[in-house]
């Protein structure tokens, strides 16, 4: 199958990677358009008085949430939710590769494991895999793509503790380090989980991936982050998967400067800017090429399906 007859962007997105033509089964992974999710759980984020600011934060907003929490938390809170939305509406929504930042609660004297930004989860990692395992149980020709990245305050024995989590709810989901990373390939291996793992650890296993390199511009303009990425794009791509992130930060100056806005205004202020940058790019090998394409509150727009349309253009070149 050379062309296309229904947009990409039409398909059931809960099950898009299984409708993709025949020709792009034998594409590889890292060379096809995926939606992702920028720090993908953050919709449980803990709003108790007792839940810390994570230990990343700097010390002078560490020692004002102490002292006055009740004006310093609901800025927080409306500047570290990226996501609305469960793990599995996400999924449901056709997002394909999610951003996990794990961490140990400080004195926490469990071996529970949560994420964070700005503030730690409710949700443990174990039952957030566990759902995510289920939810390919249920779509089996679908492939997630799981980075584990800026860990925060885990041990040797709490690493070895996660990666024995990760085997134990995915067990033979986990594809191992392998070039024959197709659909094709994948579907007939069995195989429906990739897990990056950013730390010098996953160089001994052979079911972790290295860290995917994501493209973070660090701005508060979508003219400005486009401007970064343009800048990237003429350096070429990476040869395996990467992530352009086209998530925005509001640094100290933005937030103070716009005291009554969230992230989520200043994400669904840009979303036209920025998904018509999105619209103009290109999946593939070739030069300026992208892969992985990330993004805050993704249920919000039409984000997904605009990247899932871009592998339409694969098509074209092969026909």
């Amino acid at each position: 199958m050379s062309s296309v007859s229904v947009s990409l962007g039409q398909l059931p997105m809960d099950s898009w990677m299984s409708h993709l033509p025949r020709a792009l089964w034998d594409t590889p992974l890292y060379q096809l358009a995926i939606p992702g999710s920028h720090n993908a759980i953050t919709y449980c984020l803990d709003m108790s008085d007792g839940s810390p600011v994570d230990l990343t934060q700097p010390d002078m907003l560490q020692k004002l949430d102490k002292y006055m929490k009740p004006f310093i938390r609901p800025f927080v809170y409306k500047w570290a939710i990226t996501q609305e939305y469960s793990i599995t509406q996400q999924l449901d929504s056709g997002v394909r590769y999610c951003d996990l930042r794990i961490a140990h609660r400080p004195n926490d004297s469990s071996s529970d494991l949560y994420f964070y930004h700005g503030v730690y989860s409710t949700l443990t990692v174990e039952t957030v895999l566990m759902e995510i395992s289920e939810w390919l149980d249920a779509h089996p020709k679908e492939v997630v793509i799981l980075s584990f990245s800026h860990f925060l305050g885990l041990s040797q024995e709490l690493h070895t503790l996660l990666l024995s989590t990760i085997r134990n709810v995915f067990t033979s989901k986990l594809c191992p380090k392998t070039e024959a990373l197709t659909l094709r390939s994948l579907w007939a291996l069995g195989y429906s989980v990739i897990v990056s793992y950013e730390h010098n650890i996953c160089s001994c296993h052979g079911d972790l991936w290295p860290h995917i390199p994501y493209w973070w511009a660090n701005k508060c303009k979508a003219e400005a982050l486009i401007q970064d990425f343009e800048h990237r794009k003429e350096h070429g791509r990476p040869g395996g998967f990467f992530v352009t992130g086209i998530n925005l930060t509001g640094d100290l100056k933005y937030i103070c400067s716009h005291p009554t806005e969230s992230l989520k205004d200043l994400v669904t202020s840009t979303y036209p800017a920025l998904l018509s940058w999105v619209m103009e790019q290109t999946p593939g090998s070739r030069v300026g090429s992208l892969n992985i394409i990330a993004g805050d509150f993704i249920t919000e727009s039409q984000f997904v399906p605009t990247v899932v349309t871009l592998n339409e253009k694969l098509l074209k070149w092969s026909s």
